[in-house]
C-alpha cells in the first residue's frame, strides 16, 4: 500500500520520540534505528482510517518490536565476548530524547542503560514509558495488553530492581570538559596517586571491545586498581595503536548526560570513554571500543562541530 504524504508527515513528526524510545528499551543506536524502520514499513501497510491516535498506535507497534528485539538479544548477550556496554550517544542526538527531569535524563545514562540490563523485557518497557517519557499506567497496560494492576506492579518491581543508594552528579558542558581535562591530565602524567584522587573509592572501569578489540573479561574494582589499568591503558604504544588503526586524537564531549572522551582515528570514532559522576567523585569508567558500536557516533561526530583537541602528539 502507497502511504500518501500525510502519513509520512505524522510518521516523521514522531520519528524522534520512537527512537528515543527504542534506544532506552534497547540500548543499541542502531537496532533503534531498525526498530523505528521496521515500525515506518507497519505504518506504511496500516489501515490508517482505522487508527484513532496515531501516536498510540505507533507506540504500541514499536514497543512490540522491541520486545520481540530484546528476547533475541538476551540470547545473544549470554554468548558476548567480554563486557557489553550500551552504544554512546552525542549530547544534541534526538535518539536522547526528552531531557526536562532528573529521571529522564538518569533513563539514559550509561550507567542505567548498563542497570536495566537486569530487567525483564515486559518491566524495562513499562519503566521506561512511565519514567522517561510519562505515559500513565492505564496507557501502558493499553500498549501490553496487560491490566492497569498488572501494569503497576511490574512498575514497582523494575524500580526495586533499580534502586540505587547513590545518584548521579550532573554537570553542564563547561564542567564536564574540566572534568575530562584533569581525567586526562592524570591518565598521562603517568602518576597512580593522581588518578586515584578523581575517584570514588569502589570505582569500576569496563570495556567493551565486543571480541573484536581486547577488553578484560570482568569489570576492573576498586580506586586503587582502577588508576593503575588507567595508567597503562594510556600510555602511548605503538602497538596497542595499530589494534585501533593509529594513534588516536582525543577529544573532550558529552555522551549519554555524562563527560566523555572521544578517541579520533583519522575520521572514525574509535573509541568513546565516558565517566559516571557521583558526590564522592568518578564511579565508572565505561569505555566503548566495539567498532560495530560506535557507528551512529561517528555519523554525528562528523555533522557536529566539536572544537580543539586535548591531545594530538601525546
Amino acid at each position: 500500500m502507497l502511504v500518501g504524504a500525510r502519513e509520512v508527515e505524522v510518521f516523521e513528526a514522531a520519528r524522534g520520540r520512537l527512537e528515543a524510545i527504542a534506544y532506552r528499551l534497547l540500548g543499541s543506536a542502531s537496532d533503534a534505528e531498525d526498530a523505528v524502520q521496521d515500525t515506518f514499513l507497519r505504518w506504511q501497510s496500516a489501515d490508517h482510517g482505522s487508527v484513532e491516535t496515531p501516536e498510540a498506535w505507533l507506540t504500541k507497534v514499536l514497543t512490540n518490536l522491541c520486545l520481540n528485539r530484546l528476547t533475541s538479544a538476551r540470547a545473544r548477550r549470554e554468548t558476548y565476548v567480554g563486557q557489553w556496554l550500551p552504544e554512546p550517544v552525542f549530547a544534541g542526538d534526538r535518539m536522547l530524547g526528552p531531557s526536562d527531569t532528573v529521571e529522564q535524563r538518569e533513563s539514559v545514562s550509561i550507567a542505567m542503560l548498563t542497570l536495566m540490563e537486569r530487567l525483564s523485557a515486559r518491566e524495562r518497557v513499562v519503566y521506561v514509558l512511565r519514567e522517561a517519557f510519562g505515559y500513565s499506567h492505564a496507557e501502558i497496560a493499553e500498549v501490553l495488553d496487560v491490566t492497569e494492576a498488572n501494569c503497576q506492579q511490574i512498575y514497582r518491581r523494575a524500580k526495586g530492581h533499580l534502586a540505587a543508594d547513590r545518584r548521579r552528579v550532573e554537570v553542564d558542558e563547561a564542567a564536564a570538559r574540566k572534568i575530562v581535562e584533569e581525567f586526562l591530565a592524570a591518565a598521562l602524567s603517568g602518576r597512580t596517586d593522581t588518578l586515584v584522587r578523581l575517584l570514588a573509592g569502589d570505582a569500576v572501569s569496563i570495556g567493551d571491545g565486543g571480541g573484536v578489540l581486547f577488553s578484560l573479561p570482568r569489570p576492573v574494582t576498586g580506586a586503587l586498581r582502577v588508576a593503575r589499568f588507567l595508567r597503562g591503558l594510556f600510555k602511548p604504544s605503538a602497538a596497542k595503536w595499530s589494534l585501533i588503526g593509529g594513534k588516536p586524537v582525543l577529544f573532550p564531549t558529552v555522551a549519554n548526560g555524562a563527560p566523555a572522551l572521544v578517541l579520533m582515528v583519522e575520521d572514525r570514532v574509535a573509541g568513546v570513554v565516558s565517566f559516571d559522576l557521583t558526590a564522592d567523585g568518578i564511579a565508572a569508567v565505561h569505555a566503548q571500543v566495539n567498532p560495530a558500536k560506535l557507528e551512529r557516533a561517528t555519523r554525528r561526530w562528523a555533522e557536529s562541530g566539536h572544537g580543539e583537541p586535548l591531545a594530538v602528539d601525546w
